[in-house]
């Protein structure tokens, strides 16, 4: 579990494909306190440590993460936001994230309002109503207010600081983002089509 109040960034400075995986090594402020079994959120991605050598760890994608994130486009140089698990005696200063990444969703727009960032996103508008304005979400591992939510995209606003502490300032249009919906919206959703479906057919 984490809170999405990134920690750093790390930069990728290798990449492995073995069959349907991909092994990624990444060079971060955090990597040498690291250890094997480990469980680290990479651009909201919670992915297991199996090295860490050097000043650098090392996580494997399986398919299935690959297909569903945005992981499958990393390369070499990249930077991706790193968050370790949370202490259960600590402050959740964001909100739960399982880094369980929903989907993908598309950078369509960035204003620069001069003291923030104002980026918009596309996604899939099955997907609506598993967001509430001002509502949680967490967008490449970090914890945002869901704003502007209109049939096929939100938005969301970047403080200076998450600007320079992440990769958000590495973002561009036309870019793939991971996304988490808030897992409490999801579970009320999943009991909301669970108890409505046998009134459907009374």
């Amino acid at each position: 579990m984490f809170t999405g109040i990134v920690e750093c960034t790390g930069k990728v400075i290798d990449l492995k494909r073995d069959k349907s995986n991909v092994h990624i090594t990444v060079e971060s402020p955090i990597s040498a306190a690291l250890k094997p079994d480990q469980s680290v959120n990479h651009n909201g991605v919670c992915l297991t440590v199996v090295l860490v050598k050097d000043g650098a760890h090392t996580i494997t994608a399986v398919d299935e993460t690959l297909q569903r994130s945005n992981l499958n486009s990393l390369k070499v140089g990249d930077l991706v936001n790193l968050e370790r698990a949370m202490i259960l005696n600590g402050r959740l200063d964001g909100h739960m994230v399982q880094g369980h990444v929903d989907d993908t969703a598309e950078c369509v727009a960035i204003e620069d309002q001069k003291g923030s960032w104002l980026y918009t996103f596309k996604f899939k508008s099955t997907q609506q109503s598993l967001l509430v304005e001002k509502g949680s979400i967490c967008i490449n591992g970090v914890s945002l207010t869901v704003f502007n939510i209109i049939q096929d995209s939100f938005s969301v606003a970047i403080i200076p600081y998450t600007y320079e502490h992440t990769n958000f300032n590495k973002l561009l249009n036309g870019q793939l983002v991971n996304i988490e919906f808030d897992v409490i919206g999801k579970y009320v959703a999943k009991w909301m089509e669970v108890f409505q479906y046998p009134a459907k057919n009374k």
